[in-house]
């Protein structure tokens, strides 16, 4: 979860500006959160984590929030764990959301990670915990763990397999050396691929592409997507019903039915 060569000095301890750590934006229907801990590569500390974790828990609650960004400040994404606070006994864990409050258990609505400059170890971990990925040309991700004496914990090791060829995931995380975003891109691990300083605007483009649609459509067809990867095919369209029904027996299915017959852009309410 934590690159030693890349995570720097940890910041302020965790009670002294945990405001500060997290910058949230609203863009519409867009909620962006920036890691902000640049003295540290934003290596992550608990107070940051938990300060994620209530964030995309109040992204799933708001009606009038259809999706999230998390990116990082000063042109990079996150570096780790942040090794200061786990040498004094503080694991950036928060119950039920896991590693920087959102590996173990991400949110019910999409999430696009904006990357430039290095997302190692455990912010490679919070990318591939992510929906979508807008990344600089300059920017890598990486595994070192191994190199450490450590294990990519925090989803390294379960998800970066699902997400790319098999034997390319086993050579990275094996090697633990850097994957340049270019290279990310060419197995369609990135989704836009920007020039230097580039990733955020991407994103927010993407973004709200997508939070033009309706947002309990968005939520339900993403945990589809999420959740069925493993299910057998007799079981998977009775399984899917748990989140389709909901959206089929909405006000906003009633509205976008109606925005269609009159030919107007349809005012979603996420209900």
């Amino acid at each position: 979860m934590a690159d030693p060569q890349t995570a720097g000095p940890a910041g302020p301890a965790a009670d002294t500006a945990p405001a500060d750590e997290l910058i949230r934006t609203e863009h519409g229907r867009v909620l962006v959160l920036t890691m902000n801990r640049p003295e540290a590569r934003n290596a992550m500390s608990l107070s940051l984590a938990t300060a994620i974790a209530a964030a995309l828990d109040e992204l799933d609650a708001r009606d009038d929030l259809s999706i999230g960004i998390i990116t990082g400040a000063n042109n990079t994404f996150c570096a780790g764990m942040d090794l200061k606070g786990f040498a004094r006994g503080e694991r950036p864990l928060v119950p039920g959301r896991g590693f920087a409050g959102v590996t173990h258990q991400p949110p019910r609505k999409p999430l696009i990670a904006a990357v430039e400059g290095y997302a190692l170890a455990g912010g490679f971990e919070i990318v591939l915990a992510c929906d979508l990925v807008v990344a600089a040309r300059t920017a890598n991700f990486g595994l070192p763990e191994v190199k450490r004496g450590l294990t990519a914990a925090a989803g390294g090791l379960l998800r970066l397999q699902r997400r790319i060829p098999y034997h390319l995931a086993m050579e990275l995380v094996l090697t633990g050396r850097m994957w340049p975003a270019a290279e990310a891109a060419e197995v369609h691990l990135v989704n836009r691929l920007t020039e230097p300083g580039g990733a955020l605007a991407a994103a927010l483009e993407l973004a709200e592409e997508i939070a033009a649609n309706a947002p309990l459509s968005l939520a339900a067809s993403k945990q589809v997507l999420a959740r069925s990867v493993d299910w057998p095919l007799e079981e998977a369209f009775e399984r899917q019903e748990e989140f389709v029904s909901v959206v089929r027996g909405s006000a906003d299915a009633q509205e976008g039915a109606r925005a269609f017959a009159e030919k107007r852009p349809p005012r979603w309410t996420g209900r």
